[in-house]
């Protein structure tokens, strides 16, 4: 299976130029919708990605390699490519797959679920969440300062 089309290659490295001129330009840096979900057909791993750099091969996006620790970060298409499953099955990219939240809400439902989830009632109350914090009280283990 072709992991990358011509089209998710081209939305990937959308994101990842818009990402490095935000950072350049001193802006707010973009939050975009995952562009393409991988998994393994036998295991637990998956990866949501949303940026493809220059080289053609790093993303950055979710991964869980099914530990119960999804994380942020870049990983190696080509890597994932060569993995090798029994009966000659390798990673598959999710035909069906369409995100409806911004990277950020998967990555922090998948820090409350332990895993990558596509729970519509988890990412939707995060995805409000995260509208609702203002910017003295960004970060989600922090509760609200009272101020009365």
């Amino acid at each position: 299976m072709i992991l990358l089309t011509p089209e998710l290659r081209a939305a990937l490295r959308a994101n990842a130029i818009a990402h490095h001129a935000a950072q350049r330009d001193g802006r707010r840096e973009p939050d975009p919708l995952p562009v393409l979900k991988l998994f393994n057909p036998m295991g637990a791993a998956t990866w949501l990605a949303s940026e493809l750099d220059a080289d053609g091969s790093t993303l950055f996006g979710l991964a869980d390699l099914g530990f119960g620790c999804p994380e942020l970060g870049y990983f190696d298409l080509r890597e994932i490519e060569a993995i090798r499953l029994p009966g000659g099955l390798g990673i598959e990219r999710d035909l069906h797959f369409v995100a409806r939240f911004p990277l950020s809400a998967y990555a922090e439902a998948a820090r409350i679920a332990g895993r990558i989830t596509e729970a519509e009632a988890l990412l939707a109350t995060v995805a409000r969440a995260r509208a609702l914090r203002t910017p003295r009280n960004s970060d989600p283990e922090i509760p609200p300062a009272s101020d009365g």
